[in-house]
């Protein structure tokens, strides 16, 4: 069965069966945060992160959209992927990662999965050494798309970057990166800028080190592990050391909000 809008080149295939495959496919790519390794493919729910992708120039696989969404979809979405398919609103909870997906206004985008690139040694960048929820992640990926650090690389024992938690976390950002999973910690010798490491105990203050203007640019800041922090063959690896004042008291900040003030400081104008 199929559906034909008046306008010319937006069709589309109606799954109404639970049992079909792709709903099967995509429920996998919206609940198994690796599951995207092993199809190749990357599931987007929501208009933000589908335009988002379209922002980027990027051509959806697929597009999904409910039931009672489709009618009303506005061309944009309609004519944005190579192939349509329309869901039956009562099979959006077994397909979708949302809590609550509702039918009205409901979309998603099917993306192949972009090629793992190779470690660009001299641009800014951002270290992930087993940083493991998924929020977390996905804050720390939109402070880099915000403040101009173009790769991003996950050291092995972090979480999916291309997990469905993670790019909802992103929103959007994974479309401004160079993004670079799995890597061994030897990879980062072929890094050609300093590596500057956070920690809650030791180095420099931050902000005495921009006042000084000694805060190296550009630079890979590497972010570590929620409880055990960076890894002590990672800080030996660093340049420079760097913590974080807090007049307030606290012992120390949650890594998200660690990256966003670090990479914040270091987009700061040196004159």
């Amino acid at each position: 069965m199929s559906f034909e809008r008046s306008e010319p080149v937006a069709a589309a295939s109606y799954i109404s069966s639970p049992g079909n495959p792709l709903v099967k496919e995509l429920h996998r790519l919206a609940t198994d945060s690796t599951a995207y390794r092993r199809q190749g493919r990357v599931w987007l729910e929501g208009d933000h992160l589908c335009q988002a992708a379209l922002a980027r120039g990027l051509k959806p696989a697929l597009a999904v959209f409910s039931e009672s969404f489709w009618p009303q979809a506005p061309l944009k979405w309609s004519r944005a992927a190579a192939k349509n398919i329309v869901v039956a609103d009562r099979l959006l909870a077994q397909l979708s990662g949302l809590d609550s997906p509702s039918g009205k206004g409901y979309i998603g985008f099917v993306l192949d999965l972009p090629e793992v690139p190779a470690v660009d040694a001299r641009v800014a960048s951002v270290i992930l050494d087993r940083v493991q929820d998924a929020g977390n992640v996905g804050s720390i990926l939109r402070s880099a798309a915000a403040f101009g650090f173009a790769q991003v690389i996950a050291l092995k024992g972090t979480a999916a970057l291309w997990s469905a938690k993670v790019v909802r976390a992103g929103m959007g950002a994974h479309f401004a990166l160079q993004l670079i999973e799995g890597v061994e910690l030897e990879a980062l010798s072929l890094l050609q800028i300093p590596i500057v490491v956070t920690s809650s105990h030791e180095g420099h203050f931050l902000h005495q080190l921009n006042a000084s203007k000694n805060l190296p640019k550009p630079c890979a800041w590497a972010m570590g592990h929620e409880g055990q922090g960076v890894s002590s063959a990672l800080m030996a690896m660093a340049s420079v050391k760097v913590r974080i004042a807090q007049p307030g008291g606290e012992e120390s900040l949650n890594v998200a909000a660690a990256a966003a003030v670090c990479l914040y400081a270091s987009s700061l104008p040196t004159d």
